[in-house]
């Protein structure tokens, strides 16, 4: 049994999804092999998108896009492009969406970039030292962390994405308010140093320093624990809590944190005028 709203596979008899907590109605419910039944519309395949990923640990995406083909980014994303796109300025989905992309760490507008002629290249660049990664949401979506989205395909929406629990929020590492993305499509997003992706199996946990979860396919549940053992606390380096992912589903994990590189960097500044 699916849920209707967000697709999460459920046990039989489950009357409220444990993801998204929406009302659970069996007849719009699919036990099927197949998944949840998803309107057309939403679900309508996208477009292949012809890109490359380039510059090592200071990456862009080079995407070449087909006439009439569009991606999207926040406003001042574009790094450069052929003079056969189109830039369009708005709020992608009206103020209320908008609103909710500044909460995640975006900007209030969004840029589209249309090809008028065939074949047209459009590079957007990574704003921070590590490693872009290209998902399609279709098969899931994704939930990331603040200002971790960096372009996608106009099928794709960003949305904000309210943490469920007191625990998860303040000791996460990421806060109340994540990313979102989802729909179908390709999506572009950042990850902070290196990066490494785990598949968890049905029930495995994994547990991480807050702050280096880059983002997680919705079915992963996200938590925080209390580190074990007063010397541990005192003295293990870890803080008190450690972010616990646990499976089925695949995450994106990062080696730093644009947080923690600034609060490193903060001892060598300069304190006064010399």
């Amino acid at each position: 049994m699916f849920c209707q709203n967000c697709g999460k596979q459920l046990d039989a008899g489950t009357k409220f999804c444990t993801s998204c907590g929406k009302p659970v109605n069996s007849a719009g419910t699919n036990t099927g092999s197949a998944g949840p039944e998803r309107p057309a519309a939403q679900y309508a395949a996208a477009e292949p998108l012809e890109y490359r990923i380039f510059g090592d640990n200071l990456p862009a995406v080079s995407i070449r896009l087909k006439a009439g083909q569009s991606i999207y980014t926040q406003s001042g994303g574009m790094t450069w492009m052929d003079s056969g796109i189109t830039m369009q300025t708005n709020m992608q989905g009206g103020f209320m969406k908008g609103l909710g992309r500044m909460i995640s760490g975006e900007s209030l507008f969004m840029a589209t970039y249309t090809a008028t002629v065939p074949d047209q290249e459009i590079v957007i660049a990574s704003t921070f030292p590590g490693h872009i990664v290209a998902v399609d949401v279709g098969k899931c979506p994704i939930i990331a962390q603040k200002s971790a989205f960096l372009c996608a395909q106009p099928s794709v929406t960003l949305s904000a994405y309210v943490t469920r629990g007191l625990k998860a929020g303040f000791f996460g590492g990421e806060g109340f308010i994540m990313q979102r993305l989802s729909g179908t499509g390709i999506v572009f997003f950042e990850v902070d140093g290196s990066l490494v992706e785990r598949t968890l199996a049905p029930g495995e946990t994994i547990k991480v320093d807050t702050g280096n979860v880059a983002a997680f396919e919705e079915t992963v549940q996200y938590s925080a624990e209390m580190v074990k053992g007063f010397k541990n606390i005192l003295f293990g380096g870890e803080g008190l809590f450690l972010t616990t992912l646990t499976g089925p589903g695949k995450v994106w994990l990062q080696t730093m944190s644009m947080a923690e590189f600034a609060k490193g960097l903060i001892p060598f500044l300069p304190t006064g005028s010399r």
